[in-house]
């Protein structure tokens, strides 16, 4: 018996000394563990918070809900590469192209300049509502008295001026050019000029938004002949435009309860010459 107790206090001895070796190895190994998830955590909900925040000031931007000349990545043009020098501005990307685009024009006899650059939310409202209530006519008509029907007039509207929030103007990216006409570019030197602008422009990065709608752009505005995109920053923020906004975030503009009907996300702002995707 006596025997049987020493060895039964010898396992005991021998059991707390693994205990007392091993134990806190085990548990620190295991708050290392748990702290190690907890910072994953941490790390993870943050980065989505960053991902989120970063997808709302992109929105912001995509929508042209700012000012250009608080931008640095935007460039107030010179009067001598603008029709008219009313302040505007550009991504500098754009500009550069632009201007290298126009020294090769010049040396064929064709003169190109700015007549609109970056519209933001604002300037595109103020183009938009004034249209809608009249101010300013289209087709030589005031459409508040013309169209009295909300639903056609915002049709007739989107022949050729996009909503507020919708316009490829917001982003820097999109330039007029000599003339948003189609009269001009049906006269001698507009044809010589858009010939030129089909021929040359996509070697400076230039697309022709809106071409003559076919089977491959069924809806949308109608062609515009003076209208080019910069693609090697429009096509990112086309595709960003696509992900990110919702025809629910298009609003705050005359008419806004049409958005939907019109489906302006998918039959408007995509329905774009696939060439420049």
């Amino acid at each position: 018996m006596r025997k049987y107790l020493l060895h039964l206090a010898y396992a005991v001895f021998l059991l707390v000394m693994i205990l007392f070796v091993f134990v806190p190895y085990f548990t620190t190994d295991f708050f290392d563990l748990r702290q190690q998830k907890e910072n994953e955590e941490i790390q993870k909900k943050l980065a989505q918070e960053e991902l989120l925040k970063k997808q709302a000031e992109q929105k912001i931007y995509l929508m042209g809900k700012f000012d250009p000349a608080q931008r640095e990545d935007f460039v107030l043009i010179p009067p001598a590469y603008a029709i008219v020098s009313n302040q505007m501005y550009l991504r500098k990307e754009t500009f550069n192209a632009f201007r290298g685009m126009q020294i090769a024009a010049k040396k064929e006899g064709v003169d190109l300049k700015i007549a609109s650059a970056t519209r933001n939310f604002d300037y595109q409202k103020d183009l938009w509502n004034k249209k809608w209530n009249g101010y300013t006519l289209v087709d030589d008509k005031d459409l508040s008295k013309s169209l009295p029907d909300g639903a056609e007039r915002f049709e007739k509207i989107l022949e050729y001026s996009a909503a507020p929030g919708t316009s490829r103007h917001h982003w820097g990216t999109d330039i007029d050019i000599n003339n948003a006409n189609i009269a001009y570019f049906e006269t001698v030197y507009g044809k010589k000029v858009y010939a030129w602008l089909v021929n040359n422009a996509p070697s400076f990065g230039f697309c022709q938004t809106y071409t003559l709608k076919d089977d491959l752009r069924t809806t949308g505005y109608n062609e515009e002949k003076w209208h080019w995109s910069f693609l090697p920053l429009s096509k990112t923020f086309t595709e960003e435009y696509k992900n990110l906004i919702t025809n629910a975030d298009i609003n705050g503009f005359e008419g806004e309860e049409y958005v939907v009907n019109f489906d302006l996300l998918n039959n408007y702002v995509l329905a774009i010459n696939p060439d420049c995707f």
